[in-house]
């Protein structure tokens, strides 16, 4: 049997909307939902894309599609695809031309208390300073 392959979709939100807006901003948590999801139904992230503002006629949005390495599109949530994405209902109808699905995990978005906020703002801004993560 073949696996599914999923391109999940995060929004690569400028740092500076963390206090407004902390999951648009927090890319791990929105690719660790959608790989949560992909797990759920059988399926394999092979893609992780970080987008903000993409037009859905981008040649590079679609270039693991033209060559066969992945068959379905997967964000958090239609806040996230708005973000990412210039038009959604453009990309939704050039997923439809192309035979690509377009799903959304649909979860909850997590709350962020203080110390979660810190802990998006240490993370994304200190990646060469050898911060891990953790």
């Amino acid at each position: 049997m073949d696996d599914v392959r999923v391109a999940a979709i995060a929004s690569l939100t400028p740092l500076e909307e963390l206090d407004c807006d902390p999951f648009l901003v927090d890319t791990r948590t929105q690719h660790a939902m959608c790989a949560r999801w992909a797990v759920d139904k059988g399926y394999v992230v092979t893609r992780q894309l970080l987008f903000y503002g993409m037009r859905p006629d981008q040649e590079a949005l679609w270039a693991d599609v033209d060559a066969g390495e992945v068959d379905l599109f997967v964000a958090p949530n239609d806040r996230v695809l708005g973000r990412a994405l210039t038009d959604v209902s453009g990309f939704l109808a050039e997923c439809e031309r192309r035979g690509v699905r377009l799903e959304t995990v649909g979860l909850d978005e997590p709350a962020y208390d203080a110390a979660g906020k810190a802990g998006v703002h240490r993370r994304l801004s200190m990646p060469t300073a050898g911060y891990d993560g953790c």
